[in-house]
């Protein structure tokens, strides 16, 4: 399974970007709800943790949702995932936390792709259990190259991110319990290596870079701070709206209120 070894490589390139900071940094809030760098680092540990159960051990995993509806009760998630991870912060955490990554991901790629395994919502097969934990990977990771001024380099593994963002077009609307307001407009993006990504065969268009695609499909960034080009009504909303993660319907960040330092 490739997209294993794709979830490695990304988190391995964060790995590398973490590397030089010292313990002090990690305390650095970022533009992500304020959650600091510790904050964000956490929480992939925790769901890559989560993931890596539901895989191997089902009892376990439902063992920990149980532990996380009590500890969220009335509080914040990042404190459940605090006290969880029993206060580890700094360049521990990041130890840990690529650890785990290096641990899980044979399991991940010598899985059969279409198994079954629990989630916090409805199961979903090996396959997209290991896509979401790249996607969430990337998108998190945005917060903290914003926090530290880095301008990152993406590769064509976020082309995974950009086949999430395909496949969640109806499922955004019916989300928010609205139809698609019609066919997936057509998209037409520069991945990083340079090739062109083609989807859809709507009316509507929308054009430019594969990167920017992901960032307003996992809500990083508003549209309005891209130089997509959008155009037509159905691409207008669905950018608007778009999101290719899990859970209720959740609004994009204002124009302007996320950015690197």
């Amino acid at each position: 399974m490739q997209q294993a070894q794709d979830f490695r490589d990304q988190s391995e390139a964060i790995h590398a970007l973490l590397s030089p900071l010292a313990d002090a940094d990690y305390a650095k809030p970022t533009l992500f709800k304020g959650w600091t760098i510790d904050e964000v680092l956490r929480h992939l540990h925790v769901w890559n943790i989560a993931a890596d159960l539901a895989l191997s051990d089902a009892e376990a995993f439902r063992a920990f949702l149980g532990q996380m509806a009590a500890g969220i009760r009335g509080g914040r998630l990042p404190d459940f995932e605090k006290q969880h991870l029993e206060g580890l912060s700094g360049t521990k955490l990041r130890d840990a936390w690529i650890a785990q990554v290096r641990e899980m991901t044979p399991r991940f790629a010598n899985a059969d792709p279409k198994m079954r395994v629990l989630w916090v919502g409805p199961d979903m097969s090996v396959i997209s259990s290991i896509t979401a934990r790249l996607m969430e990977t990337w998108a998190h990771a945005q917060a903290v190259y914003d926090a530290l001024g880095v301008d990152r380099v993406d590769a064509d593994r976020i082309g995974n991110i950009v086949r999430l963002g395909v496949n969640t077009y109806g499922w955004t609307f019916k989300n928010r319990k609205e139809e698609p307001p019609g066919p997936m407009p057509r998209l037409k993006l520069t991945a990083p290596s340079g090739a062109i990504w083609e989807y859809g065969e709507g009316e509507d268009l929308i054009e430019g870079s594969a990167s920017e695609f992901c960032q307003v499909v996992t809500q990083c960034r508003n549209i309005g701070d891209t130089s997509l080009k959008v155009s037509g009504p159905v691409a207008t909303r669905w950018m608007a709206i778009a999101q290719c993660f899990a859970g209720p319907p959740q609004d994009p960040p204002p124009v302007g209120a996320r950015h690197k330092a």
